[in-house]
């Protein structure tokens, strides 16, 4: 989960942007995960996040779950071999080209981000297999056409490309506007391409989730909102929603052993006829 990827001022200097004395998403994820990239400000907010949701690091443990699996599904079983990682935010554990270059060496990702701490981790990202490739480039959600110009200097967008946007179109405000953003990508792809998100909800938890996002929003990081599963339908309305649909992001496709509890992160896949 990374802040959405704005457009900074000219001249500005990557690591001036980077603030420690402002609470970060992508850092309070890596709290939440257990990582060691965050600050005291990061861990305060989260902690004050977790009075409202305690169970939001089962949430973020599940959505990079989620991630894993849907790559594999996507590398494996739908025979995808490029991918466009959109909102990338600090790297982990299975991150989508370990993933899918375990699948097939020959797979091809780039990440997309445009935030300053991911950029001063972009060099852990930057790893492929020698049959494959893996690219990051800086650009702004916000800029869908100058997210495929950059993606085009790696991948073949005249092949199938799976695109996956997991945690990030809830800093994008207005539905409308988030909707257009997945259109756009989506429109510029061939028949075969493949969609997946995840998203903050109202779905599970919500009004704790209502009160922990009032709470982000008036810490000085960037804005996000909550959807419902009827908004995210709304995503994934130009293509094939894969079963088991729009779910918890715990439960899509889980790891057989029962059914796993719900999280407030909800999430699907779909191709694009």
């Amino acid at each position: 989960m990374s802040d959405p990827l704005h457009t900074h001022d000219e001249g500005v200097g990557r690591v001036n942007r980077l603030r420690t004395d402002v609470s970060h998403s992508a850092r309070i994820w890596n709290y939440w995960l257990g990582g060691k990239d965050n600050y005291p400000v990061d861990q305060e907010v989260g902690d004050q996040i977790l009075s409202f949701v305690p169970e939001l690091p089962r949430s973020a443990v599940a959505d990079r779950a989620f991630l894993a699996r849907a790559v594999r599904y996507l590398a494996g079983e739908a025979g995808v071999r490029q991918f466009l990682d959109i909102g990338t935010g600090l790297p982990t554990a299975e991150n989508t080209h370990e993933v899918a270059q375990r699948v097939d060496p020959s797979c091809r990702i780039v990440y997309v981000d445009n935030d300053p701490l991911v950029l001063n981790h972009a060099h852990a990202l930057l790893t492929s297999t020698r049959e494959g490739a893996t690219d990051y480039i800086e650009a702004d959600i916000h800029d869908p056409e100058a997210i495929l110009r950059g993606a085009a200097a790696t991948l073949d967008l005249e092949r199938p490309v799976a695109v996956t946007m997991l945690g990030i179109l809830n800093f994008v405000m207005d539905t409308d506007e988030a909707a257009s953003v997945v259109h756009r990508l989506l429109d510029a792809l061939p028949s075969g391409s493949h969609l997946a998100i995840s998203h903050p909800t109202t779905e599970v938890d919500g009004e704790a989730m209502t009160q922990a996002v009032e709470y982000w929003n008036s810490q000085g990081s960037a804005l996000m909102t909550l959807r419902t599963r009827d908004d995210l339908a709304g995503f994934f309305d130009r293509v094939e929603l894969l079963e088991p649909g729009i779910v918890s992001c715990s439960r899509w496709r889980p790891e057989p052993g029962g059914e796993p509890a719900q999280v407030t992160h909800f999430a699907g896949v779909g191709r694009k006829p």
